[in-house]
């Protein structure tokens, strides 16, 4: 008898050892009870039951395994190993069930990506929102792989088991009813809203910021987790609150525990002579800092001395935060654990307490400072003749904004008129040779608010580099890059000394075929042949579309090829710039890999050997992800503010440029504000509008109307949303 023949009533006895034999043959798929039945054709409602209870047994007897879905699987599939090959798994037999991060894209479905340590390529994972057995995005889980559907790309699972919650607090409006409330989370990547019971209010008001701890999980049956308030932030919609909220949203913090604030204030104001003479004296050489007008904080300052032989000493002296930070303190944990400053739209929230950033590590003028130097004698081409490394005293005697120094550059009159204008045209000789090894050239346009007293955005202003800007830029790059090569080159052989680099890997392949593809039906041709000379080809092409209709959208495009950049042990190219090693040593008062960087060089300095290199990556990972976070909380915060500033211009109507295409819309970016809205393919009512992914545009169906990537069209402001930070807009025409 087959296993699909029909059963009677009377012809279940060996109904379980059919099952068995059947869940072998078939180990690498799942089946719910329905598809059980039609498998084994039972369709009598007393047999059912006796089937039911038949499959109920053999789980308990562990002989079947259920899923989180109530669907049942083989044992020994569900106790396979984690890890696949980038082979199809149905096309392979092998190991069906991985480990992941889950990825939440939207709330129909979500990513599974694998964890792997064995170095081997991976393919994420599809799996639909049924079957997520109530994961939470960043949650790390077990993926039980199904043969793919052809829904998606990627394999298809479903989650049988969560082994660690990211988070378990979360931020978002309370809406507070008779007998209980719920939650709503701030961020879109969590899409259910958490029930609290009405004695775990905890005095929240209706409409109020709170935070909400979880603590009783949603069970497969039960859409919504429990929770209890922890901390009220406010009333939604004031600028305090939402700032607050925005950090939270992110697990960053930002206020500093007492303790950590009594550490900093009891570090003495003063340093020894005994710690002077350790140094080299650059209090009488000229030095000076060139920050915003607003900083607080001065991690860099710039010292400049003309030599008899014609050539110059420039100095890069960085604030030497590791003297006051010392390893394992309760400074150094806090500063650890933070990694990095969060710069919202309105405020610093500084890594390092107050007592430390913007007074004794912050190198104000006309007080003596400690320092970390890198210091060069450069001729007028900046060449480099000689470098030392080493800690440093200063004295800044000018501390100018960005628009000061600009204007002396530009006027050739004020104070230090000379070096500034020599230092400027020696930045300007290394920029140019730094672009001719490779260096990428795009210039993104960035924007700033003017804000009232309260944080009501006022203005959008765009910020413009000039040459003061970019002078400043030249020498931190200079310095960051010379200190990573003494570090590699300072010990000979394959064995290097361990270093915190900041590296920025090629771009992505694929990403870069189909720029190449795009570019050429616009004329351009982007040659990916030579891998060594991409980045001159992007560059080329970024010079050949400027000016033209296409330049928005390839040079859009062009950035999207880029990875993001990250801190690694491993000394990899620098892609963006052109650098085979690069560090981060500048700015130790808001990012952590600087401390270590100065850490580390000291200790080469001293004659050390290579420091733990799986202890310095394990740093280094930390840092970037506390880095992306911050990045993203300073993008909500930007976010909120546009939205906040085109409240008032609902009905208007405004000049943009498509900025991105998705399956259910377009990004417009407004060009007189900087401020990013969608037109909704769904209340597009002329025609009925298809996306073309491949070609980054949208096709009337039967006007056969194009808009594409990059194209400039006039929008009206419909509606604003600060509660989900949107902007929604009604395309009016084609440019």
């Amino acid at each position: 008898m087959s296993q699909t023949s029909k059963s009677s009533s009377g012809d279940l006895s060996n109904l379980g050892l059919r099952v068995i034999k059947f869940f072998d043959n078939s180990s690498q798929y799942s089946f719910g009870y329905r598809e059980l039945l039609k498998k084994f054709s039972i369709t009598k409602e007393k047999d059912k039951q006796r089937f039911k209870i038949l499959l109920d047994t053999l789980v308990k007897e562990g002989k079947l395994h259920r899923l989180p879905s109530g669907s049942f699987t083989a044992v020994q599939r569900a106790e396979e190993g984690s890890g696949f090959s980038d082979t199809a798994p149905e096309a392979t037999g092998k190991r069906q069930l991985i480990t992941g991060r889950v990825d939440f894209v939207n709330p129909r479905f979500a990513y599974v990506i694998p964890i792997t340590t064995d170095g081997k390529a991976q393919i994420d994972v599809w799996v639909s929102h049924h079957h997520m057995a109530n994961a939470l995005d960043g949650d790390i889980v077990k993926v039980f792989l199904h043969k793919a559907s052809g829904r998606s790309k990627s394999p298809e699972g479903e989650i049988i088991e969560i082994i660690e919650r990211r988070r378990t607090e979360f931020v978002g409006k309370i809406q507070v009813g008779s007998r209980h409330a719920f939650v709503v989370p701030d961020s879109r990547r969590m899409h259910v809203d958490i029930f609290v019971p009405q004695d775990k209010i905890n005095g929240a008001k209706n409409g109020e910021k709170v935070i909400v701890k979880i603590n009783q999980w949603a069970s497969v049956d039960d859409k919504n987790p429990t929770g209890e308030v922890v901390e009220i932030l406010g009333k939604a919609g004031e600028n305090e609150t939402e700032m607050h909220a925005i950090m939270a949203e992110f697990g960053l913090p930002w206020e500093f525990p007492d303790t950590v604030n009594r550490a900093a204030n009891e570090i003495p104001t003063t340093f020894t002579p005994e710690e002077i003479s350790k140094r080299k004296d650059f209090r009488g050489t000229t030095t000076f800092t060139i920050d915003p007008e607003d900083a607080k904080d001065f991690d860099d300052a710039l010292s400049f001395k003309s030599l008899e032989n014609g050539h110059v000493e420039i100095g890069i002296h960085i604030a030497d935060v590791s003297h006051y930070v010392t390893p394992g303190s309760i400074l150094d944990r806090e500063a650890y654990n933070r990694a990095t400053s969060v710069y919202l739209v309105d405020r610093c929230v500084p890594m390092l307490p107050e007592k430390l950033s913007n007074e004794l590590c912050s190198l104000r003028p006309n007080e003596d400072k400690l320092t970390f130097s890198a210091v060069f004698e450069l001729d007028a081409d900046g060449k480099i003749y000689n470098e030392w490394f080493g800690r440093t005293i200063i004295h800044s005697i000018r501390r100018f904004s960005y628009e000061e120094a600009q204007t002396v550059l530009e006027t050739g009159v004020g104070d230090l008129a000379y070096e500034l204008h020599t230092m400027n045209e020696i930045a300007k000789k290394m920029r140019t040779e730094r672009f001719r090894k490779g260096a990428i050239s795009f210039e993104t346009i960035e924007v700033k608010f003017k804000l009232d007293p309260n944080g009501k955005p006022l203005a959008v202003i765009p910020k413009i580099r000039k040459d003061a800007h970019k002078m400043i830029e030249d020498y931190m790059l200079l310095a960051n890059r010379k200190v990573a090569e003494y570090v590699h080159f300072l010990k000979k052989g394959k064995q290097k000394n361990t270093m915190v680099f900041r590296i920025h890997e090629h771009p992505d392949p694929d990403k870069l075929k189909s720029l190449a593809l795009f570019a050429k039906k616009f004329g351009h041709r982007l040659s990916l042949e030579d891998e060594g000379k991409i980045a001159q080809e992007l560059n080329q092409l970024t010079e050949e579309v400027e000016g033209k209709p296409e330049q928005n959208v390839l040079q859009s495009l062009a950035i999207r090829t880029m990875s993001k950049a990250k801190y690694s042990t491993d000394p990899e190219i620098h892609f963006g710039l052109a650098f085979k090693h690069y560090t981060h040593f500048t700015s130790p008062i808001r990012r952590y890999p600087d401390v270590m960087a100065h850490r580390l060089l000291q200790h080469y300095l001293d004659g050390g050997e290579s420091a733990e290199r799986e202890a310095v990556e394990e740093q280094c990972v930390h840092a970037s992800q506390m880095e992306k976070l911050a990045a993203e909380a300073e993008r909500s915060s930007i976010k909120y503010k546009q939205v906040e500033f085109m409240q008032s211009t609902v009905g208007e109507i405004f000049e943009g440029i498509v900025s991105g295409v998705t399956e259910f819309g377009m990004f417009v970016e407004i060009i007189a504000t900087k401020c990013e809205g969608m037109v909704r393919l769904s209340e597009m009512n002329d025609d009925y509008y298809e996306v073309d992914m491949d070609n980054y545009r949208i096709v009337g169906k039967r006007n056969k109307r194009m808009i594409t990537l990059g194209d400039t069209v006039q929008v009206k402001v419909r509606n604003t949303s600060l509660e989900k930070r949107t902007i929604d807009l009604e395309l009016l025409s084609k440019q």
